[in-house]
């Protein structure tokens, strides 16, 4: 596989089975064949920590197989496909963080879907819940254009970042709380990474939002208690350590735009315009004085 396309088969035809290989050609993959893959959890703490660049980080996340049953159920998905994307590759690897290098925004999420940023190799790109959000990201003068199918397609983020707080598809959509741990630091790294210029984190539900609590206090973020309830709309502000440029930081709640949710209306593309219009408003406004 060469070049920036990921490979479609011929028609009729199943595509390549199995999860695509570091370096060969992947748009926006950042690995190689010498990337160093964590392979269990002190591995992924050192990795993560020793990584100094943004694209050193997201190629040792996009190798990392630290995880046996989520190793195991992701190449799995990869290699049986669904029905629909038959002749289409899989990426079939840990999703990293994607966007802008220099966010005011980081997005948290649960884990890539199994069909979505698993078969696409970028968060949120390629499901559902995909296309609602990035149409409200791109309302909201966040996405360069209101749809994100694939890996090579045009959309770019604007002055944001997504993350996912564990980087492998889970079955059920439901990593364990051992796979939540060993996952964390890749997270920590991220948000160590971005702090400087960030101004908020908006967490898409409340794994991501349990998920960015962990992440701010290991960052050495001094947090209220007892911890703030997520909600919709939740706001929670909190002073940014001077190691990261002061000011504050805005972490707001919103409710994840499954296909649950939006089939149901518990989040409605109204909703999500509030919480991403709020973000911009504080991102343009909190922090601008020690960004310049």
């Amino acid at each position: 596989m060469t070049g920036g396309q990921p490979p479609v088969a011929e028609p009729g035809k199943p595509g390549p089975v199995g999860p695509v290989p570091p370096g060969s050609g992947w748009p926006g993959d950042t690995a190689t064949a010498a990337t160093p893959a964590a392979n269990d959890a002190g591995e992924v703490r050192a990795l993560a920590a020793a990584a100094g660049t943004l694209a050193e980080l997201t190629a040792r996340q996009s190798v990392c197989r630290a995880c046996p049953r989520l190793v195991e159920w992701r190449e799995e998905v990869a290699r049986v496909k669904r029905k629909s994307s038959r002749t289409e590759d899989y990426w079939g690897r840990p999703v990293p963080g994607w966007g802008d290098e220099r966010p005011r925004v980081l997005i948290v999420g649960l884990a890539p879907a199994a069909h979505g940023g698993n078969r696409t190799g970028r968060i949120f790109t390629g499901d559902r819940s995909g296309d609602v959000l990035f149409a409200s990201l791109y309302r909201c003068g966040f996405a360069a254009i209101p749809t994100s199918v694939s890996a090579s397609d045009t959309q770019r983020l604007i002055g944001a970042r997504m993350a996912a707080a564990v980087r492998c598809a889970p079955p059920v959509n439901k990593p364990s709380v051992t796979e939540r741990d060993t996952c964390a630091p890749w997270l920590l790294a991220e948000l160590r990474l971005v702090t400087a210029p960030l101004g908020v984190i908006v967490c898409l539900g409340g794994f991501a939002w349990d998920a960015a609590w962990t992440s701010l206090r290991s960052a050495g973020f001094a947090l209220p208690r007892p911890k703030p309830r997520f909600g919709h709309g939740a706001e929670v502000t909190l002073a940014v350590p001077a190691g990261y440029g002061g000011g504050e930081l805005l972490l707001l709640g919103c409710y994840h735009p499954s296909q649950q949710n939006t089939f149901t209306g518990r989040v409605t593309p109204a909703m999500l315009d509030d919480v991403f219009t709020r973000a911009r408003a504080w991102a343009d406004d909190g922090r601008q004085s020690t960004n310049t």
